[in-house]
């Protein structure tokens, strides 16, 4: 059984995915409570669903695209599991965990995304860094940027750690609202930096007040 908050299908906002049509397992609780948090609304409630529940929920919507996400989807022990059996049948598994949890359970044919906090979300101090060492070449590492003070902090974590070399994919992202898209692009151009900028797109087709997706 996994506490699930929601179950919908959208495009995926985000990440090397972005556009695609994907079904997405919103589990429920979080271990943190970063400062520009979009989806408080999963911090407790949710839903016990089974297995085979969710499995048959993901197969209605009939795309091949999966991702769980949260809150927090690797705070619930049975969700590398239930990640397996979607993947012996075939889809294509992404999950959204936020870096302070150990992914090191997590089978290795998984699509990840490390949603690395940064300072101004107030949870820099719970990640760990040792989380990079489970993490494949084609995974997924995500900053979410509220300043430029978070911009020169990512740069450092990007060096110290040699991301660039170790991974294909480092994203960098204005949080909603708060950092101007054209600040983080001018100062990525300033700097060479050769990471990914990525918008939400699901904000910009979807009003702030209106659910997304198909339910």
């Amino acid at each position: 059984m996994l506490k699930v908050n929601e179950i919908f299908k959208s495009i995926q906002g985000e990440s090397t995915y972005a556009g695609i049509p994907c079904t997405f397992v919103r589990l429920a609780g979080c271990n943190l409570r970063c400062a520009y948090c979009d989806t408080n609304y999963a911090y407790y409630n949710g839903k016990e669903l089974s297995d085979e529940e969710i499995t048959t929920k993901i197969e209605e919507y009939g795309v091949k695209c999966v991702e769980f996400t949260g809150g927090e989807p690797m705070l619930q022990e049975e969700t590398p599991q239930l990640i397996k059996t979607l993947m012996d049948k075939g889809y294509d598994v992404l999950i959204e965990t936020n870096g302070s949890i150990c992914i090191g359970c997590l089978d290795k044919r998984l699509n990840i995304i490390m949603d690395y906090k940064t300072p101004k979300s107030g949870m820099s101090e719970r990640m760990r860094p040792k989380n990079f060492d489970f993490l494949k070449k084609t995974d997924q590492i995500k900053f979410v940027l509220m300043d430029e003070s978070d911009y020169n902090w990512t740069k450092d974590v990007i060096e110290n750690n040699k991301l660039i070399e170790r991974f294909d994919n480092i994203l960098v992202s204005p949080a909603y609202g708060i950092l101007s898209p054209k600040d983080l692009v001018t100062w990525v151009l300033r700097d060479n930096l050769p990471v990914r900028v990525q918008l939400q797109i699901h904000k910009y087709i979807w009003a702030p007040d209106e659910r997304e997706g198909v339910y």
